[in-house]
C-alpha cells in the first residue's frame, strides 16, 4: 500500500432483516453521523460520505481516508525551572523523559510528547464495531443464543453479515458472533447466491448485476417514472403520492410497477375511502380519467421481474385489493343507515377530556358558539340569503360535524373524519351548505391548507376551535414549551387563518381570556413572521390593550411597519423614547393625565410653544384617524410631531429649576407618549 498521503475509500455494509421503510433514512442519517463522529475521535474526516438503505442493507461509502492517521506532538507543561528538584522528578516520571528532552520557555519547563499515527484500518475496526453498538434504532430486538444477556448486540432485525473493505482490503471487525469479510448476497430471489465485493468502487454495480438497486433515491425515482408511464399508458393520470414513492422504495430492492385494474363497481365508494384502502392497507397508487374522477386502476411495486411480466403479481394483488374494498363498502353502507343526529346520540359515551366533558358537551358548546357568531353578525350571509337562515344552519352543521367519530368507517381510516361526516350528511338530504360544513369544520388543518370561506363552514369551523382553545385554556391545560399535547397552536393558527381570510370584525377578547389572547399574540407572530411583519410591532400594538380585533391590528401594525422605516417614523421612535425614559425616571406613569397647557403660569418658550401647538393638532388628527381606521393618516398626523419634539430637546430644559416650568415639560412630554400610544406602544419598538 502507499504512503500516509494515499487516499482510500471505505466501503461499510450491514445486511440485517427486513428493516422497516419507515426507518431507513432516519437510519442512512444516524449511520453517517456515528460513523463521522467516531472517525473525528481519531482525527481523521472522509472527504465524501455516501449512505444507501435498501430493506436488507444499510451501507455507507467514506472517500478520501488516508492510509494512517498523522502523529500528534502534544506538549505539557511542567513545573517552573526554579522549582525544588522533587517537582521536576515527578514530572520527568510522569512524562517518561530526562531532564535535557525538556524545553524551557519564559522560566517554566515544557515536555513534548509525540503520539505516532495509527493505521486507518485500525480505526476504522474500531469505529464499526462502536457504531453498531451504539446504533439508536426506534425499535431493536436480540436475538440467537446471546439474547439471553443485556450486552448481547441490539439491531431492528436480527443482523447477518458485515461488509467492511478499506479499499480491496477486508478490516477485521466481529461484533456479536458477526465476522466481516467482502461477501455479501444479491436479490432475496433473482440472485441468493454469495457475491463478492472488490472494494467500494464496485459495490453499487456489483449489487446492481445481482438484481439490487442500492441507492434509494434511484429506486424512488424508478417507481415514480414508471408509475406515471404506466398510467399514460392506460390512458390515465398517476395520482402523485412521495409518501407512497418513498415507502415502495423501501420495501423493494428492484422495484418493478406494475398496473391492475379493480370492478368498477366499487367506485360508488367515495373515491377518498379507495384512495385510502389502496394506500394504507395494500401500499398502491391510485388513477384518475381524463376528467378527474378517480379510475377503476391501481398500481402496485414489485419486488422482483416476473417472467409472465407480472400478471400472475397482479391478478393475487388485485383480489386482495378487492377483499379490502368490500370491507370499506359494506362499512360506508352500514354507515348510511343510521342517520347523523342518531350517531351523534353516541357521543355522550365518548370523552372529550376528563376535565372537559364529552364530546357530546362540545358539540353543544359549538353549536350555541357558531350561532353567536352569526346572530352577532361576525360571519355575515352570503348575499339573498338572510341571517335566520344562516344560523339555524351553523347550528344544524355543528350538531352534525362530529358525529361521523362513531362510524365504522372512521373507525377504520380516522383520516377521513370530517370527510366522511360531509358524504352522510349529503347522502341524507342536509342543505350543501351544512354538508360542506360538515366535510370542511377541521379546516384549516396546518400551513398551506385551504381556509373555508363558505359562511356556515367558517362558523362552525371558528366555533369549534375557539372552543377547545377556551376550555383548554379555563381548565390550565394550556401549551408548555415544545409539549402542545391538544394542537392548540395549530387551533389558534386555524383561527387567526380563518379570521384574517374572511376578514371578521370581532373583538377577540369577548371570546377568549386574557391569556389566551397573549396566546394568540404569539401565534400570530409566527404566522406573520412569514409574511415579513416585525414581532415587536405586534407586541407595540398588542401592549396598548383593547386591540383584540385581528384585522384592524394587522392593519395598525402595517402602516407602522411602513411607518418605522422612514426617516419620521426613526425620528420620531427616537424623540419618543427619550421623553418616555425621563417620564420613567419621574415615576410618571401611562396612566397618569396629560396636563393641558390653559394652566401654564408662565410665557413658554419658542420651541416649548410650538411642541404645544403641534400637539394641539396632531392629537385630535391621530385619533380621529384611528376611528376611521385610517392607520397611514394617523401615522402622518404623529409624523409632523417629529420636528418640533427634536427641537424641544435641543433648545428647552425640561429640568429646570423653577418647579412651576419643570412639572409643565415633564406634562407635555407626558402629552407627546399619551399621542403616540393613540397607535401603538412604541416602547416595545426595538431600535
Amino acid at each position: 500500500m502507499g504512503g500516509v498521503n494515499h487516499m482510500t475509500d471505505f466501503l461499510l455494509e450491514l445486511r440485517s432483516e427486513e428493516i422497516p421503510a419507515r426507518m431507513q433514512a432516519k437510519a442512512r442519517e444516524d449511520l453517517a453521523r456515528l460513523f463521522a463522529a467516531e472517525l473525528a475521535r481519531a482525527g481523521l474526516a472522509a472527504s465524501d460520505t455516501v449512505t444507501y438503505a435498501t430493506p436488507r442493507r444499510l451501507a455507507l461509502i467514506a472517500r478520501g481516508l488516508p492510509e494512517a492517521t498523522a502523529a500528534v506532538s502534544e506538549e505539557i507543561k511542567g513545573p517552573r525551572a526554579s522549582a525544588p528538584p522533587q517537582a521536576l522528578e515527578g514530572f520527568l516520571r510522569k512524562t517518561g523523559l530526562a531532564r535535557e528532552q525538556l524545553s524551557e520557555r519564559d522560566g517554566v519547563l515544557y515536555a513534548t510528547s509525540e503520539r505516532p499515527g495509527r493505521a486507518t484500518a485500525e480505526v476504522l475496526a474500531e469505529a464499526v464495531a462502536a457504531v453498531i453498538r451504539a446504533f439508536p434504532w426506534p425499535k431493536s430486538m436480540r436475538w440467537g443464543a446471546e439474547s439471553r444477556s443485556t450486552e448481547s448486540l441490539r439491531w431492528v432485525r436480527p443482523l447477518h453479515g458485515i461488509v467492511a473493505l478499506f479499499g480491496e482490503e477486508v478490516v477485521p471487525v466481529s461484533v456479536a458472533g458477526v465476522e466481516s469479510g467482502a461477501a455479501t448476497l444479491g436479490h432475496r430471489f433473482h440472485h441468493p447466491g454469495a457475491i463478492t465485493i472488490g472494494s467500494a468502487a464496485d459495490y453499487v454495480e456489483k449489487l446492481r448485476a445481482c438484481h439490487v438497486i442500492v441507492d434509494q433515491d434511484e429506486r424512488a425515482a424508478l417507481i415514480r417514472d414508471r408509475a406515471a408511464a404506466l398510467a399514460a399508458e392506460a390512458g390515465l393520470v398517476l395520482v402523485e403520492d412521495e409518501g407512497l414513492v418513498a415507502e415502495n422504495a423501501g420495501l423493494t430492492e428492484w422495484p418493478v410497477p406494475l398496473l391492475g385494474r379493480f370492478d368498477p363497481a366499487f367506485l360508488d365508494v367515495p373515491p377518498e375511502v379507495i384512495q385510502l384502502t389502496a394506500r394504507v392497507n395494500q401500499k398502491y397508487f391510485v388513477c384518475r380519467d381524463g376528467e378527474g374522477r378517480l379510475a377503476d386502476a391501481f398500481v402496485c411495486t414489485a419486488n422482483i421481474a416476473a417472467s409472465d411480466g407480472g400478471a400472475r403479481i397482479v391478478d393475487g394483488n388485485r383480489k386482495v385489493l378487492a377483499a379490502r374494498l368490500s370491507d370499506a363498502r359494506f362499512f360506508y353502507e352500514t354507515d348510511r343507515k343510521v342517520p347523523l343526529e342518531q350517531q351523534a346520540e353516541k357521543l355522550g359515551k365518548i370523552v372529550f377530556h376528563e376535565k372537559l366533558g364529552t364530546v357530546a358537551d362540545k358539540v353543544e358548546r359549538v353549536a350555541k358558539l357558531a350561532r353567536w357568531l352569526v346572530e352577532e353578525g361576525v360571519i355575515l350571509p352570503a348575499r339573498g340569503e338572510d341571517m335566520a337562515a344562516l344560523a339555524d344552519m351553523a347550528e344544524r352543521a355543528a350538531k352534525l360535524v362530529k358525529a361521523d367519530l362513531v362510524t365504522g368507517m372512521v373507525g377504520e381510516f380516522p383520516e377521513l373524519q370530517g370527510l366522511m361526516g360531509g358524504y352522510y350528511a349529503a347522502a341524507q338530504g342536509e342543505p350543501a351548505a351544512v354538508a360542506e360544513a360538515v366535510r370542511d369544520h377541521y379546516k384549516p388543518v396546518g400551513q398551506g391548507d385551504d381556509v373555508p370561506t363558505a359562511p356556515v363552514t367558517v362558523a362552525v369551523s371558528l366555533a369549534d376551535k375557539l372552543d377547545s382553545i377556551t376550555q383548554f385554556f379555563g381548565a390550565d391545560l394550556r401549551p408548555s414549551g415544545s409539549k402542545d399535547p391538544f394542537a392548540l397552536r395549530r387551533s389558534a393558527l386555524g383561527v387567526i387563518a380563518l379570521i384574517l381570510d374572511n376578514r371578521l370584525r370581532f373583538p377577540l377578547g369577548h371570546v377568549v381570556s386574557r391569556d389566551a389572547l397573549d396566546f394568540f399574540a404569539d401565534r400570530l407572530k409566527v404566522q406573520q413572521r412569514e409574511a415579513g411583519v416585525r414581532h415587536d410591532l405586534i407586541d407595540a400594538v398588542f401592549a396598548l390593550g383593547g386591540e383584540d380585533d385581528l384585522v384592524r391590528l394587522l392593519a395598525r401594525v402595517r402602516a407602522l411597519q411602513s411607518f418605522v422605516l422612514t426617516e419620521d417614523g426613526a425620528n420620531l421612535l427616537a424623540g419618543y423614547k427619550r421623553a418616555a425614559n425621563i417620564l420613567k425616571k419621574e415615576g410618571i406613569t401611562d396612566t397618569a393625565p396629560a396636563q393641558r397647557h390653559e394652566t401654564l403660569s408662565y410665557t413658554p418658550e419658542k420651541d416649548e410653544a410650538a411642541l404645544i401647538a403641534a400637539l394641539d393638532s396632531a392629537e385630535p388628527a391621530a385619533a380621529d384617524a384611528v376611528a376611521r381606521e385610517d392607520f397611514e393618516r394617523a401615522m402622518a398626523a404623529l409624523a409632523t410631531l417629529r420636528a418640533p419634539i427634536d427641537a424641544f430637546f435641543d433648545n428647552v430644559t425640561v429640568n429646570d429649576p423653577d418647579p412651576a416650568k419643570r412639572a409643565a415639560r415633564l406634562a407635555l412630554l407626558a402629552r407627546v407618549r399619551a399621542a403616540v400610544h393613540e397607535v401603538a406602544d412604541f416602547a416595545k419598538i426595538e431600535g
